[in-house]
């Protein structure tokens, strides 16, 4: 009884209006076979079937659960539940007549034409109660801002319907990426024609937004999307990313302003999820540095494959705060341990290796800040990116880890600076160690990443934020870029890859001129260079123009993965290795800057230190 009056009333307005969809097809079937005219004696074998069939049809819908969902959302699947039921009942019919033994006779054209009209009225009432409710009934809404959807696939057709369900826009029309589609409907609303007709139609119909829903679109199409929606002067959102959308993080109609991403970042990375699989789940993986632009990013890429135990180390507390607060709220049922500590404080890495026996490790712990490291901190990048990669690695291979990814830069390529330099040494470590033992060392090459720590783009929108000066070093200067999930990504396939020793070099693209793209973070930030000044302030110690991912003597091998590939760089010893060691291990000592340096070039003949230049 307590069930009964907890039913919702309006499944008890549905359960009232299909019994009576039942009774009114019911006896429009007699009506329909006779013309509109049934002989008396039927009309009375209409009434004495009729108490027999509504109860049996209203049992059959109750078993299909025809009352679970919400006329609003009524869609395909609960058409189909329609059809089954109404189809089961109408078979069922005769044979409840004749286990009863009733003396009725019932036309066999009825019993057709019956379940074709309940049907129909259930079905049709379903679909009138949507349009209403969506307010599609009476033509298209005239309220909300007009908007166009670039994009005619799935996504931009269900963004469609989730703006159709608020108040804040109406889409008058959609946009494909050709013209292939034009004059036909999607929901109601038209295809205009191609995305390159965007000034037109904008003009056209007063449009002020665009929505770019084409996630699943190659990187050039949604960036000759947003480079119309701008040249034509715009505001331009776009849906979440393919990878977010397939991940469930976020919705269709979770929208976004446009990007430096959008226009800088390339075509999803494919990767071999199979293997990762079997290198990362069940294991206990350990990443340095986990606090830091790339080692967070990577946390957040393994915690999808199910490790065993995620190890955290990091230096900085706040860092290790931060990524401990994310991946307790983004993985809750993933085991992880966050461990404060130093890579050059080898007592602590002897503990951490002695305690958890991590299989696959990720040193992404290092200094990157080029002009920092150039001046007054040279000792300190010796210690931390050679010496602590040397005592991560020898710790990974004395504890039998099976593989030792260490994340490297472009800048280890024809060194300019102290940074990439040390860089150089640590790969060069790893060459070394990997001819001593079973632990495979795996190196990964690659460029800026965008949004990290120390980056300029950060920098960038705090000077837009103030008003301006955006300042950039040099007019000329370029550089190679890519987002921090995807070098993430390749990190992970490279390190799965890797068979040791290898140099792996990441496809960074075309390089990027740091003006232009100073240019483009001032359009998005809603400005135009007449009012965003750009300034030059010439090269900062350390820097140079451009970076190379090879050097001079390397040269590269395919690899099957079309992003990646090997550089053949020259080989060291395990004796060149320690001779290092001995000089960068020695903590008891604090070498002036120009005494370091001098030893780095005899170290790494390529090295060839910049002045400032003005």
């Amino acid at each position: 009884m307590n069930n009964w009056m907890q039913i919702n009333p309006r499944t008890i307005l549905a359960i009232v209006h299909d019994t009576l969809a039942a009774v009114i097809a019911w006896m429009l079937a007699y009506l329909l076979r006779f013309n509109l005219e049934p002989p008396l004696d039927y009309i009375a074998e209409m009434w004495l079937t009729l108490i027999w069939v509504v109860p049996l049809q209203a049992l059959v819908f109750l078993s299909f659960g025809l009352y679970r969902g919400i006329w609003r959302y009524a869609s395909i699947n609960d058409l189909r539940r329609i059809v089954i039921a109404v189809l089961l009942a109408a078979a069922m019919i005769p044979m409840m007549f004749w286990m009863l033994r009733l003396d009725a006779v019932v036309p066999r054209s009825v019993l057709i034409i019956y379940p074709i009209l309940l049907m129909l009225m259930m079905g049709g009432s379903r679909l009138l109660y949507r349009l209403w409710k969506e307010q599609s009934l009476y033509g298209a809404r005239l309220h909300g801002e007009a908007v166009f959807v670039i994009g005619t696939d799935d996504a931009a057709v269900n963004l469609a319907k989730e703006i159709a369900r608020g108040n804040a826009w109406r889409v008058v029309g959609f946009l494909g990426t050709d013209g292939s589609k034009r004059g036909h409907t999607l929901n109601g609303i038209a295809i205009l024609g191609s995305m390159d007709e965007l000034p037109l139609w904008a003009q056209r119909m007063q449009i002020q937004r665009v929505i770019i829903a084409m996630p699943e679109a190659s990187h050039q199409q949604r960036k000759r999307a947003i480079e119309l929606c701008n040249q034509a002067g715009l505001k331009a959102l776009t849906v979440p990313s393919y990878d977010d959308l397939l991940s469930g993080r976020v919705a269709i109609s979770q929208l976004r302003a446009v990007e430096l991403d959008d226009l800088l970042g390339r075509d999803r990375v494919q990767l071999d999820n199979a293997g990762l699989h079997e290198l990362l789940s069940g294991q206990v993986v350990l990443v340095t540095g986990a606090g830091g632009s790339i080692g967070s990013e990577l946390c957040r890429q393994i915690a999808q494959f199910s490790p065993r135990t995620l190890l955290l180390l990091e230096a900085s507390e706040f860092a290790l705060y931060n990524i401990e607060q994310e991946v307790s709220r983004i993985f809750p049922e993933l085991k992880f341990v966050c461990l404060a500590g130093d890579v050059r404080d080898t007592a602590r890495v002897e503990q951490v290796f002695q305690s958890f026996k991590p299989a696959v490790v990720f040193h992404a712990a290092a200094y990157k800040h080029v002009p920092l490291m150039e001046e007054h901190n040279v000792w300190q990048a010796v210690r931390n990116n050679v010496f602590g990669t040397w005592c991560v690695a020898q710790a990974a291979q004395r504890h039998g880890a099976g593989r030792f990814v260490l994340i490297s830069t472009d800048k280890a390529v024809n060194p300019t600076n102290v940074m990439g330099t040390t860089k150089r040494l640590a790969e060069m470590v790893c060459q070394g160690l990997q001819q001593a033992g079973s632990t495979r060392f795996v190196m990964v090459r690659f460029g800026n990443v965008l949004g990290s720590t120390g980056s300029v783009i950060p920098k960038f929108r705090e000077q837009i934020a103030k008003g301006g000066p955006v300042t950039v070093t040099h007019p000329d200067i370029t550089r190679y870029f890519m987002s921090i999930p995807e070098a993430a990504q390749l990190v992970l396939q490279a390190g799965l890859m890797g068979q040791g020793g290898e140099i792996f070099v990441l496809d960074m693209g075309d390089p990027v001129k740091i003006v232009d793209l100073a240019r483009d973070l001032i359009r998005l930030s809603g400005f135009k260079e007449e009012d965003i000044k750009i300034e030059f302030s010439g090269l900062r110690p350390g820097e140079k123009l451009y970076e190379e991912l090879l050097a001079d003597s390397e040269h590269t091998l395919a690899t099957p993965h079309p992003k990646l590939r090997i550089a053949q760089a020259r080989k060291v010893t395990g004796e060149w290795v320690q001779e290092l060691l001995l000089w960068a291990g020695d903590a008891g000592e604090t070498w002036p800057d120009e005494v370091v340096k001098q030893r780095l070039q005899q170290l790494v003949p390529e090295y060839t230190p910049s002045s400032r230049q003005a």
